[in-house]
Parts: structure tokens; sequence; C-alpha cells
């Protein structure tokens, strides 16, 4: 599955070993008031796949987290905080799907990961272990990883008991402790925003890519030189990529063209 809109695209691959793809996406592209102007938001989930109905928690997680940032803007709210309830949004559509007698026995999750460029600052809201990552057209600036997995192994790192090289070592080092469905005990999403001094890209994906590109270093080199210019050429680069390092998971990623391309309001008959 592919999406081109102006600034953004994203691409959705099943991979190589599994018989059906539980990640989904969904992005956007509207016209706010100045100083906002243009806002563009990509949304990319993963359904966990030790639950019930997995690929249906991704795609309602990514259709209610989209459609709750462009509410919250459209009505004049604050982007940090649109994307703070979107994820909670998200998290009810989610819990919404239990069909069971029991709400926590094996209900159906994913993880969550969103950006949002508008106004000249980036607005990355995520749980789990779907990443964001900015890459600035010039390769001699640095890259930047934005998000940290809600992961066994980055809990043990952040509370000192393995070094990272240790930590992903561990063959728990994936297990996620943060998630989106009716057995998550507490929804708590992570918002981060920043000003990206120079024109780039951002990059949200699903573990089915950034397994094979872990680091923001490894990731901008396998972008080519127009990313901005042409992201959905970019996520199909990503994505074969991670086809062919092994293609051992559902790939999702999504590109987004920092500064956004300025897009005119609809006209009022």
């Amino acid at each position: 599955m592919e999406r081109e809109l102006d600034g953004v695209a994203a691409v959705s691959d099943r991979g190589l070993r599994h018989h059906r793809n539980e990640d989904a996406f969904d992005i956007a592209v509207t016209a706010l008031p100045e100083p906002d102007g243009t806002a563009v938001v990509a949304v990319v989930c993963d359904g966990v796949s030790s639950a019930t109905r997995p690929d249906e928690a991704s795609a309602a997680a990514a259709a209610r987290g989209k459609a709750s940032v462009l509410a919250a803007l459209e009505a004049g709210g604050d982007g940090r905080q649109a994307m703070h309830d979107a994820v909670l949004a998200a998290g009810e559509a989610v819990a919404g799907l239990v069909d069971g007698p029991s709400p926590d026995h094996n209900a159906p999750a994913c993880t969550y990961v969103a950006a949002l460029c508008t106004g000249g600052i980036v607005t990355v809201s995520w749980v789990g272990d779907s990443r964001a990552y900015w890459v600035p057209d010039d390769r001699t600036s640095k890259a930047e990883r934005l998000t940290e997995d809600d992961s066994w192994a980055e809990r043990m790192i952040a509370v000192g008991l393995m070094s990272r090289d240790e930590a992903y070592a561990d063959e728990r080092a994936h297990a996620i402790t943060g998630w989106l469905g009716a057995d998550a005990l507490e929804v708590d999403p992570h918002t981060v925003s920043f000003r990206p001094e120079e024109p780039g890209v951002v990059v949200v994906c699903t573990d089915g890519l950034w397994n094979y590109a872990e680091s923001a270093a490894a990731l901008a080199s396998v972008l080519p030189p127009d990313a901005r210019t042409r992201p959905l050429g970019c996520a199909r680069t990503l994505l074969d990529f991670a086809l062919e390092g092994g293609g051992h998971d559902n790939i999702t990623v999504a590109v987004m063209a920092f500064p956004p391309q300025p897009v005119r309001p609809p006209s009022i008959p």
C-alpha cells in the first residue's frame, strides 16, 4: 500500500515472512490560518502480533489519531496538545474493538507514533517502539532519533542495569512495555517538539524498517539525497532496503518534508 500527498508519502508492505500486514498508516495535509500555515500529519501503527486482530487495532488507531489531530488543529488548538490527545483518542478506538467477555484478555493492541509539521515546529507523539527520525538535507549535519522505545531493552538501559549492547543482545530486548489497547493499564503518551534550523525530512516507521537501520546515522545513510522533494521515492527506497535486508516483519514508513509545502485553504462558496 502507498499514498502520496503534497510533501508527505507513506508505504506499507507485509514483508517476506508474514502472511498478512498488521501495520497501518494515515497521512493528511491541511491549511491553517497564519502563522501556522500548512499542517502535515503522519501516523504509523504496528499491530501487536500476540494479540487478537492486530491489523484492526493498527488501522483503528491510525485513522482515529489522524482525525483527532486534524479536528483539534482546525478548531484552533495547540499542536502539542492536539498530538498528545490524539494518542489517547487512538487508544480509546483500539480499546473499543474488544468484543469478548474479558476486555483485558489478549485484547487487540498496537503501537503508535505520529509526527506533525506546522508553524516551523515538528511535534512527535508515541507509545510503544515505532519510531520517528529527523534527517537534514545537509548530510554533514547530524540526524536525530526523536523517540525512545517503550521496550524492555530501553528500560534496562534507563535504570543502568545493562549497557546498550548488552540490552539489545538479550532475547527480551524488543518486548514492548507500552501499547494501545484495552489491556494497557495506563496510556501515557510521550510528546516532544523541536524547531529544525534547516530543511530536511521526518521519517516515521515501524520496527520492520528500523531493525535494519537502528541508528539515526544508519537510517540517514540509506535516504536518497532528494528525499525532501521526492518523499514517495524516499519511502520506496527505505522499503526496498528493509526487504533486501530480509523483510522479517511488516514494514511501514512515512516521509514528511520540512518545511511543509504551502497549501491554499479551500474556497468558501
